[in-house]
């Protein structure tokens, strides 16, 4: 990447957990907490530690993380949280990994505190939502590029 010039770069990613109706509503009192705090957390802490965990990933001085974790709004009977997560760099290279890692472990800590209540839980849907800076520019999930899936059903 030394060859790359150094650009603001912002990646965006999302996954979900689906779980009962009744663990959603039990999320920030189970026998091991807080798992919506613990989630955040973790998601912060595992895009400040991509790099150690993905082969090839280039080790990042991060500007911004954020992760959120949201009820799932539907009335297809589904249930579970949608977790976000948005990090910004200024780098040669792009914050995508960083953005997905944040996402996939902050599920798996909400998995980790939902356990023992909700053994159906679901991880799912794990993806990249948008990207922006460096050389190829923005990229939007389903925005009819010719880089990557279309939108997810």
């Amino acid at each position: 990447v030394s060859s790359k010039g150094i650009s603001r770069r912002v990646a965006r990613a999302s996954c979900r957990v689906l779980l009962s109706p009744s663990t959603v509503k039990a999320l920030r009192d189970l026998p091991k907490g807080d798992a919506v705090t613990t989630a955040r957390i973790a998601g912060i802490q595992g895009a400040k530690r991509a790099a150690e965990l993905i082969p090839m990933a280039h080790p990042l001085i991060l500007d911004a993380i954020g992760v959120e974790v949201e009820p799932l709004a539907g009335d297809d009977g589904g249930s579970g949280v949608e977790i976000t997560s948005r990090v910004v760099v200024h780098g040669r290279t792009g914050a995508e990994m960083e953005a997905l890692t944040a996402c996939a472990t902050a599920a798996l800590a909400l998995y980790d505190m939902v356990k023992a209540v909700d053994r159906g839980a679901v991880i799912t849907d794990l993806c990249l939502e948008t990207k922006s800076g460096g050389k190829s520019g923005p990229w939007q999930r389903g925005a009819g590029t010719a880089r990557g899936p279309e939108a997810r059903p």
